[in-house]
Protein backbone atom coordinates (compact mmCIF):
# COMPACT_ATOMS: atom_id res chain seq x y z
CA UNK A 1 0.00 0.00 0.00
CA UNK A 2 0.84 3.24 -0.68
CA UNK A 3 1.56 6.00 1.92
CA UNK A 4 -0.17 8.98 -0.10
CA UNK A 5 -2.19 7.74 -2.15
CA UNK A 6 -6.13 7.70 -0.69
CA UNK A 7 -7.19 4.70 -3.07
CA UNK A 8 -6.84 0.69 -3.19
CA UNK A 9 -3.91 -1.05 -4.40
CA UNK A 10 -4.61 -4.44 -5.60
CA UNK A 11 -1.41 -7.49 -5.13
CA UNK A 12 -0.28 -10.49 -4.50
CA UNK A 13 -2.50 -10.86 -0.94
CA UNK A 14 -6.02 -8.83 -2.44
CA UNK A 15 -8.40 -7.46 -1.79
CA UNK A 16 -10.54 -10.46 -3.48
CA UNK A 17 -14.14 -8.77 -2.97
CA UNK A 18 -14.58 -5.15 -2.59
CA UNK A 19 -18.54 -3.78 -2.27
CA UNK A 20 -19.86 -0.10 -1.98
CA UNK A 21 -23.19 -0.20 -0.87
CA UNK A 22 -25.93 2.06 -1.33
CA UNK A 23 -29.54 2.04 -0.15
CA UNK A 24 -31.78 4.86 -1.73
CA UNK A 25 -34.83 4.31 0.54
CA UNK A 26 -33.14 4.44 3.95
CA UNK A 27 -29.74 6.60 1.87
CA UNK A 28 -27.39 3.69 3.89
CA UNK A 29 -23.97 3.89 2.40
CA UNK A 30 -21.28 1.82 3.34
CA UNK A 31 -18.57 -0.51 2.53
CA UNK A 32 -17.27 -4.15 2.66
CA UNK A 33 -13.75 -5.06 1.77
CA UNK A 34 -12.84 -8.95 2.11
CA UNK A 35 -9.20 -8.46 1.84
CA UNK A 36 -7.68 -12.14 2.13
CA UNK A 37 -9.37 -15.34 2.53
CA UNK A 38 -6.68 -18.27 2.26
CA UNK A 39 -6.62 -18.70 6.51
CA UNK A 40 -10.46 -18.51 6.68
CA UNK A 41 -13.47 -16.47 6.03
CA UNK A 42 -12.46 -12.56 6.38
CA UNK A 43 -12.92 -11.24 9.87
CA UNK A 44 -13.59 -7.79 10.76
CA UNK A 45 -15.71 -5.43 12.36
CA UNK A 46 -18.18 -2.49 11.24
CA UNK A 47 -16.87 1.01 11.33
CA UNK A 48 -20.00 3.56 11.85
CA UNK A 49 -18.40 7.15 11.40
CA UNK A 50 -18.95 10.74 9.49
CA UNK A 51 -15.36 10.23 7.67
CA UNK A 52 -14.76 6.48 7.17
CA UNK A 53 -13.77 6.14 3.73
CA UNK A 54 -13.71 2.75 1.30
CA UNK A 55 -9.84 3.50 1.18
CA UNK A 56 -9.93 3.34 5.29
CA UNK A 57 -12.02 0.44 4.93
CA UNK A 58 -9.50 -1.34 2.57
CA UNK A 59 -6.48 -0.56 5.09
CA UNK A 60 -8.26 -1.81 7.81
CA UNK A 61 -9.15 -5.13 6.21
CA UNK A 62 -5.73 -5.84 5.05
CA UNK A 63 -4.73 -4.66 8.92
CA UNK A 64 -7.29 -7.88 9.87
CA UNK A 65 -5.37 -9.94 7.45
CA UNK A 66 -2.23 -9.57 9.00
CA UNK A 67 -3.90 -9.46 12.45
CA UNK A 68 -5.40 -12.79 12.31
CA UNK A 69 -2.91 -14.34 10.73
CA UNK A 70 -0.48 -13.06 13.59
CA UNK A 71 -2.60 -14.72 15.82
CA UNK A 72 -3.13 -18.03 14.22
CA UNK A 73 -6.55 -18.37 13.71
CA UNK A 74 -8.50 -19.74 10.98
CA UNK A 75 -9.56 -16.24 9.58
CA UNK A 76 -8.66 -13.85 6.54
CA UNK A 77 -9.02 -10.18 6.66
CA UNK A 78 -11.80 -8.56 6.03
CA UNK A 79 -13.77 -4.67 7.26
CA UNK A 80 -17.33 -3.23 6.61
CA UNK A 81 -17.85 0.84 7.04
CA UNK A 82 -21.10 2.59 7.15
CA UNK A 83 -21.14 6.22 6.55
CA UNK A 84 -22.86 7.90 9.71
CA UNK A 85 -23.16 11.66 9.86
CA UNK A 86 -24.79 13.01 12.70
CA UNK A 87 -28.14 13.59 11.50
CA UNK A 88 -29.14 9.89 10.86
CA UNK A 89 -28.20 8.88 14.12
CA UNK A 90 -31.88 7.88 14.70
CA UNK A 91 -32.17 5.87 12.07
CA UNK A 92 -29.42 4.12 13.24
CA UNK A 93 -31.38 0.59 13.36
CA UNK A 94 -32.44 1.42 9.70
CA UNK A 95 -29.28 1.64 8.45
CA UNK A 96 -27.58 -1.23 10.05
CA UNK A 97 -30.54 -3.38 8.75
CA UNK A 98 -30.08 -1.85 5.30
CA UNK A 99 -26.81 -2.76 4.98
CA UNK A 100 -27.06 -6.45 6.62
CA UNK A 101 -29.62 -7.25 4.00
CA UNK A 102 -27.17 -6.19 1.48
CA UNK A 103 -24.50 -7.56 3.16
CA UNK A 104 -25.62 -10.98 2.57
CA UNK A 105 -24.52 -11.98 -0.56
CA UNK A 106 -21.28 -11.91 1.54
CA UNK A 107 -21.77 -13.08 5.30
CA UNK A 108 -21.57 -15.03 6.96
CA UNK A 109 -20.09 -17.16 3.55
CA UNK A 110 -16.93 -14.78 3.17
CA UNK A 111 -16.83 -12.50 6.15
CA UNK A 112 -17.83 -12.12 9.12
CA UNK A 113 -18.76 -9.25 11.26
CA UNK A 114 -17.94 -7.41 14.56
CA UNK A 115 -18.38 -4.45 16.32
CA UNK A 116 -16.09 -1.31 15.84
CA UNK A 117 -16.15 2.56 16.55
CA UNK A 118 -20.11 3.36 17.07
CA UNK A 119 -20.91 -0.55 16.71
CA UNK A 120 -21.65 -2.96 19.90
CA UNK A 121 -23.75 -6.06 20.69
CA UNK A 122 -27.01 -4.12 19.55
CA UNK A 123 -25.66 -3.34 16.44
CA UNK A 124 -24.39 -7.10 16.56
CA UNK A 125 -28.25 -7.88 17.01
CA UNK A 126 -29.78 -6.10 14.13
CA UNK A 127 -27.04 -7.56 11.85
CA UNK A 128 -27.56 -10.92 12.45
CA UNK A 129 -31.13 -10.84 12.87
CA UNK A 130 -31.51 -9.45 9.53
CA UNK A 131 -28.99 -11.86 7.62
CA UNK A 132 -30.93 -14.50 9.49
CA UNK A 133 -27.83 -16.64 10.38
CA UNK A 134 -25.75 -16.22 14.32
CA UNK A 135 -22.04 -16.87 12.07
CA UNK A 136 -22.74 -14.01 10.28
CA UNK A 137 -21.47 -11.57 13.34
CA UNK A 138 -19.60 -12.09 16.98
CA UNK A 139 -19.90 -9.42 19.42
CA UNK A 140 -23.79 -10.53 19.82
CA UNK A 141 -25.27 -10.47 22.92
CA UNK A 142 -24.58 -12.94 25.60
CA UNK A 143 -28.66 -14.21 24.87
CA UNK A 144 -27.36 -14.78 21.42
CA UNK A 145 -24.46 -16.91 22.32
CA UNK A 146 -22.08 -13.51 22.43
CA UNK A 147 -19.32 -12.88 24.66
CA UNK A 148 -19.82 -9.39 26.36
CA UNK A 149 -17.82 -6.52 24.94
CA UNK A 150 -17.87 -5.54 28.61
CA UNK A 151 -15.09 -8.42 29.37
CA UNK A 152 -12.65 -5.87 27.22
CA UNK A 153 -10.58 -8.71 25.61
CA UNK A 154 -9.14 -6.09 23.43
CA UNK A 155 -7.76 -3.54 25.99
CA UNK A 156 -6.96 -7.11 27.78
CA UNK A 157 -4.59 -8.27 25.33
CA UNK A 158 -2.80 -4.79 24.62
CA UNK A 159 -2.30 -4.83 28.39
CA UNK A 160 -0.20 -8.32 27.82
CA UNK A 161 1.64 -6.98 24.31
CA UNK A 162 2.45 -3.85 26.67
CA UNK A 163 3.76 -6.24 29.88
CA UNK A 164 6.14 -8.02 26.81
CA UNK A 165 7.44 -4.77 25.59
CA UNK A 166 8.46 -3.64 28.99
CA UNK A 167 10.52 -6.41 29.80
CA UNK A 168 12.13 -6.34 26.47
CA UNK A 169 12.74 -2.82 26.85
CA UNK A 170 13.97 -3.92 30.64
CA UNK A 171 11.75 -1.35 32.00
CA UNK A 172 9.64 -2.89 35.58
CA UNK A 173 6.15 -2.30 35.20
CA UNK A 174 6.01 -0.87 39.33
CA UNK A 175 8.52 1.84 37.55
CA UNK A 176 6.24 2.40 34.56
CA UNK A 177 4.12 5.69 33.58
CA UNK A 178 1.80 5.10 31.02
CA UNK A 179 -0.78 7.76 29.08
CA UNK A 180 -3.88 6.07 27.28
CA UNK A 181 -5.51 8.29 24.46
CA UNK A 182 -9.07 7.15 24.13
CA UNK A 183 -10.50 5.73 27.31
CA UNK A 184 -13.37 3.68 25.81
CA UNK A 185 -13.66 -0.02 25.91
CA UNK A 186 -10.09 -0.25 24.41
CA UNK A 187 -8.08 2.00 26.34
CA UNK A 188 -10.08 1.92 29.99
CA UNK A 189 -9.67 -1.98 30.14
CA UNK A 190 -5.94 -1.83 29.02
CA UNK A 191 -5.23 1.03 31.68
CA UNK A 192 -7.14 -1.02 34.24
CA UNK A 193 -4.82 -4.20 33.98
CA UNK A 194 -1.90 -2.79 33.38
CA UNK A 195 -2.62 -0.88 36.86
CA UNK A 196 -3.78 -4.00 38.58
CA UNK A 197 -0.14 -5.32 37.26
CA UNK A 198 1.57 -2.36 39.38
CA UNK A 199 1.80 0.67 36.70
CA UNK A 200 1.37 4.25 37.38
CA UNK A 201 -1.80 5.91 34.64
CA UNK A 202 -0.72 9.50 34.58
CA UNK A 203 -2.97 10.74 31.62
CA UNK A 204 -5.96 9.71 29.83
CA UNK A 205 -7.89 11.70 26.97
CA UNK A 206 -11.43 11.43 25.39
CA UNK A 207 -13.61 13.51 23.07
CA UNK A 208 -13.80 15.93 25.31
CA UNK A 209 -9.92 16.66 26.46
CA UNK A 210 -6.87 15.26 28.24
CA UNK A 211 -6.41 14.32 32.08
CA UNK A 212 -2.95 14.67 33.39
CA UNK A 213 -1.21 14.04 36.77
CA UNK A 214 2.22 13.30 36.82
CA UNK A 215 1.36 11.64 40.59
CA UNK A 216 -1.08 8.71 38.75
CA UNK A 217 -4.52 8.77 38.52
CA UNK A 218 -6.52 6.65 40.30
CA UNK A 219 -8.33 4.00 37.86
CA UNK A 220 -11.58 3.19 39.54
CA UNK A 221 -11.66 6.74 40.31
CA UNK A 222 -11.45 7.63 37.03
CA UNK A 223 -13.60 5.35 35.10
CA UNK A 224 -16.65 6.33 37.87
CA UNK A 225 -16.24 10.26 37.02
CA UNK A 226 -15.98 9.28 33.14
CA UNK A 227 -19.31 6.85 33.83
CA UNK A 228 -21.09 9.82 35.47
CA UNK A 229 -20.03 12.53 33.44
CA UNK A 230 -18.89 11.23 30.61
CA UNK A 231 -15.17 13.14 30.25
CA UNK A 232 -12.15 12.41 32.09
CA UNK A 233 -11.82 16.24 32.46
CA UNK A 234 -14.01 16.30 35.28
CA UNK A 235 -11.37 14.16 37.05
CA UNK A 236 -9.60 15.78 40.04
CA UNK A 237 -6.54 16.64 40.97
CA UNK A 238 -5.10 17.32 37.67
CA UNK A 239 -4.14 19.12 34.83
CA UNK A 240 -6.40 19.47 31.96
CA UNK A 241 -4.48 19.82 28.50
CA UNK A 242 -5.79 19.52 24.83
CA UNK A 243 -6.10 15.91 23.21
CA UNK A 244 -3.43 16.39 21.22
CA UNK A 245 -0.21 17.30 23.96
CA UNK A 246 -1.40 13.04 25.33
CA UNK A 247 1.77 12.18 22.53
CA UNK A 248 4.08 14.95 23.84
CA UNK A 249 4.27 13.70 27.86
CA UNK A 250 7.23 12.39 29.22
CA UNK A 251 6.09 8.89 29.76
CA UNK A 252 7.18 5.16 29.43
CA UNK A 253 4.45 3.55 27.52
CA UNK A 254 2.03 5.35 25.57
CA UNK A 255 -1.19 3.41 24.36
CA UNK A 256 -3.14 5.32 21.20
CA UNK A 257 -6.30 3.59 21.90
CA UNK A 258 -9.04 5.37 19.82
CA UNK A 259 -8.65 6.68 15.70
CA UNK A 260 -6.50 6.42 12.99
CA UNK A 261 -3.52 8.35 12.07
CA UNK A 262 -2.98 10.30 15.29
CA UNK A 263 0.82 10.14 15.45
CA UNK A 264 1.35 11.75 11.77
CA UNK A 265 3.70 14.39 9.91
CA UNK A 266 3.39 17.07 12.20
CA UNK A 267 3.59 15.55 15.70
CA UNK A 268 5.95 12.75 15.50
CA UNK A 269 8.95 14.55 16.07
CA UNK A 270 7.23 15.78 20.24
CA UNK A 271 6.51 11.95 21.30
CA UNK A 272 8.65 11.21 23.95
CA UNK A 273 7.21 7.80 25.17
CA UNK A 274 9.83 4.99 25.10
CA UNK A 275 6.96 2.37 24.37
CA UNK A 276 4.23 2.96 21.65
CA UNK A 277 1.59 -0.10 22.23
CA UNK A 278 -0.79 0.49 19.47
CA UNK A 279 -4.67 -0.44 20.71
CA UNK A 280 -6.35 1.64 17.80
CA UNK A 281 -5.99 0.28 14.75
CA UNK A 282 -3.93 1.74 12.14
CA UNK A 283 -3.04 5.15 14.80
CA UNK A 284 0.78 5.76 12.84
CA UNK A 285 1.36 5.69 9.03
CA UNK A 286 4.11 3.13 8.90
CA UNK A 287 6.40 5.51 7.70
CA UNK A 288 5.93 7.60 10.60
CA UNK A 289 6.28 4.25 13.38
CA UNK A 290 9.94 3.89 10.81
CA UNK A 291 11.00 7.31 12.30
CA UNK A 292 10.03 6.58 15.92
CA UNK A 293 11.99 3.16 15.82
CA UNK A 294 14.70 5.17 14.79
CA UNK A 295 14.01 7.85 17.46
CA UNK A 296 14.93 4.97 19.86
CA UNK A 297 10.85 4.52 20.48
CA UNK A 298 9.89 0.47 20.88
CA UNK A 299 6.64 0.00 19.15
CA UNK A 300 4.05 -2.70 18.92
CA UNK A 301 2.22 -2.56 16.31
CA UNK A 302 -1.61 -2.28 15.65
CA UNK A 303 -1.83 -5.77 14.41
CA UNK A 304 -0.02 -7.42 17.09
CA UNK A 305 -1.16 -5.62 20.31
CA UNK A 306 -5.09 -5.10 19.64
CA UNK A 307 -5.38 -8.46 18.29
CA UNK A 308 -7.15 -9.90 21.54
CA UNK A 309 -10.88 -8.81 20.22
CA UNK A 310 -10.74 -10.81 17.31
CA UNK A 311 -8.98 -13.73 19.60
CA UNK A 312 -12.57 -13.18 21.28
CA UNK A 313 -14.39 -13.12 18.15
CA UNK A 314 -13.07 -16.51 17.55
CA UNK A 315 -13.78 -17.99 20.95
CA UNK A 316 -17.72 -16.62 20.38
CA UNK A 317 -17.46 -18.50 16.56
CA UNK A 318 -16.48 -21.54 17.93
CA UNK A 319 -19.17 -21.13 21.06
CA UNK A 320 -16.53 -21.21 23.89
CA UNK A 321 -16.76 -19.12 27.17
CA UNK A 322 -15.57 -15.89 28.48
CA UNK A 323 -12.97 -18.24 30.57
CA UNK A 324 -11.62 -19.73 27.25
CA UNK A 325 -10.80 -15.80 25.70
CA UNK A 326 -8.96 -14.49 28.37
CA UNK A 327 -7.06 -17.78 28.53
CA UNK A 328 -6.53 -17.41 24.75
CA UNK A 329 -6.16 -13.63 24.44
CA UNK A 330 -3.43 -14.03 26.85
CA UNK A 331 -1.22 -16.89 25.40
CA UNK A 332 -1.47 -15.78 21.81
CA UNK A 333 -0.88 -12.12 22.77
CA UNK A 334 2.08 -12.71 24.67
CA UNK A 335 3.60 -15.77 21.92
CA UNK A 336 3.28 -13.32 19.22
CA UNK A 337 4.01 -9.78 20.79
CA UNK A 338 7.49 -11.78 22.19
CA UNK A 339 7.87 -13.56 18.66
CA UNK A 340 7.84 -10.14 17.27
CA UNK A 341 9.81 -8.36 19.20
CA UNK A 342 12.42 -11.10 19.59
CA UNK A 343 12.58 -10.94 15.68
CA UNK A 344 12.81 -6.96 15.41
CA UNK A 345 16.25 -7.37 17.41
CA UNK A 346 17.92 -10.58 15.66
CA UNK A 347 17.30 -9.12 12.13
CA UNK A 348 17.66 -5.58 13.14
CA UNK A 349 14.31 -4.72 11.27
CA UNK A 350 11.24 -2.79 12.25
CA UNK A 351 8.63 -4.50 14.46
CA UNK A 352 5.87 -3.91 11.90
CA UNK A 353 8.56 -5.78 8.92
CA UNK A 354 9.02 -8.02 11.72
CA UNK A 355 4.84 -8.81 12.33
CA UNK A 356 4.62 -8.36 8.61
CA UNK A 357 7.05 -11.17 7.77
CA UNK A 358 5.64 -13.63 9.96
CA UNK A 359 2.12 -12.85 9.28
CA UNK A 360 2.85 -13.38 5.34
CA UNK A 361 4.33 -16.26 6.43
CA UNK A 362 1.72 -17.68 7.43
CA UNK A 363 -1.18 -16.41 4.45
CA UNK A 364 1.58 -17.69 1.97
CA UNK A 365 1.74 -20.77 3.32
CA UNK A 366 -1.97 -20.97 3.31
CA UNK A 367 -2.36 -19.75 -0.16
CA UNK A 368 -0.08 -22.14 -1.78
CA UNK A 369 -2.00 -25.28 -0.38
Amino acid sequence: MANNENKITYDEWGPEIVLDLYDPKTKMHGFVVIDNTALGPGKGGIRMTPTVTLYEDFRLARTMTWKCALAELPFGGAKGAIVFPAEQKEKKEQLMRAYARMAKIVAPEHWVAAPDINTGEQEMWWFADENGSLQSCTGKPADMGGIPHELGSTGFGVHHATLVALKHAGIDVNEAAIAVEGFGNVGSFAAKYLTEAGAKLVAASDSKGLIYNEDGLDFEKLRKVKDETRAVTNYKPGKVLPNEKIFELPVDVLIPAALADVIHDNNWQRVQAKILSEGANIPIRPHIENKLTDKGILIVPDFVANAGGVISSYVEYIKGTPADMFKEVKQRIKKNTKLVLDRTKEEDIYPRDAALEIAKERVRKAMNR
